[in-house]
């Protein structure tokens, strides 16, 4: 078994419906300290949580829901069942429609996300420092973060975090790269239960690993750390404190 492959067995959240859930902890942090487990998850949508996973769910007993789709994708598709004693929080990073800067076939795909990336850690600086100053507040704990595929957003805001928390590059963009394996399970889901639905765009459903290492590098290269670009993001000092705290053993 690969190291990859054992991260996903560890980590991953087998839900009916819901592809992308699993645990962001258990990774080695600042000073060598573990990640704590069943703090933090990350998910692609809930909205597709029916009766057959609603006691897998609850078991885990999630706090709060941080919900980073675009106000049309929450109008389109719904949101997280209410259970007793979930919060729901809705933040939107702002940023472009990828349509407005598309894919072309032959491109480098790492690059074309990372670019993406950046584009949005420009434009959605408000919408990051709200979702990361929620993981920072142990009361929220445990917390799901999702998306629609649980792999763009989802992946800054977790790879932001777990940079903080001292995470090495290359494990953070192996994490990532999960989401490819379980965007594949979502693309055979479509195709069995969505036969006449169209073919997903190669960058929706892919995740290299060399994304978020150029993500990760690029930030420093323009703000000097995680740390300093999330404080000039509205993150506080106590904020960033916090996520250690409670993140990590």
């Amino acid at each position: 078994m690969s190291g990859v492959d054992a991260i996903e067995v560890n980590r991953r959240i087998p839900l009916t419906a819901t592809f992308n859930f699993r645990d962001v902890g258990g990774y080695r942090g600042r000073d060598g300290r573990p990640v704590r487990t069943g703090r933090l998850y990350r998910s692609d949508s809930l909205h597709r949580i029916g009766d057959a996973d609603r006691d897998a769910f609850a078991a885990l007993g999630v706090r709060t829901v941080v919900d980073l789709r675009r106000p049309s994708e929450v109008e389109r598709d719904g949101r997280v069942p209410d259970f007793d004693g979930l919060t729901y929080r809705h933040i939107h990073p702002e940023h472009a429609e990828w349509s407005e800067q598309p894919y072309q076939p032959g491109d480098d795909l790492a690059r074309y996300l990372a670019d993406r990336y950046a584009d949005l850690a420009r434009t959605g600086t408000a919408g990051l420092a709200e979702a990361i100053g929620l993981i920072a507040e142990s009361a929220n704990a445990p917390v799901v973060v999702h998306c629609v595929a649980g792999k763009d957003r989802t992946g800054i805001v977790c790879g932001l975090t777990l940079a903080v928390l001292g995470v090495d590059d290359a494990e953070i963009a192996a994490d990532y790269a999960l989401s490819t394996e379980a965007s594949q399970r979502f693309s055979a889901w479509v195709a069995a239960t969505l036969p006449d639905a169209a073919e997903v765009p190669a960058p929706f459903l892919a995740s290299p690993a060399e994304t978020m290492l150029l993500f990760l590098a690029e930030i420093r290269a323009g703000h000097g750390s995680v740390d300093d670009y999330l404080r000039s993001a509205g993150v506080t000092a106590d904020q960033l404190t916090a996520l250690r705290t409670h993140l990590l053993d």
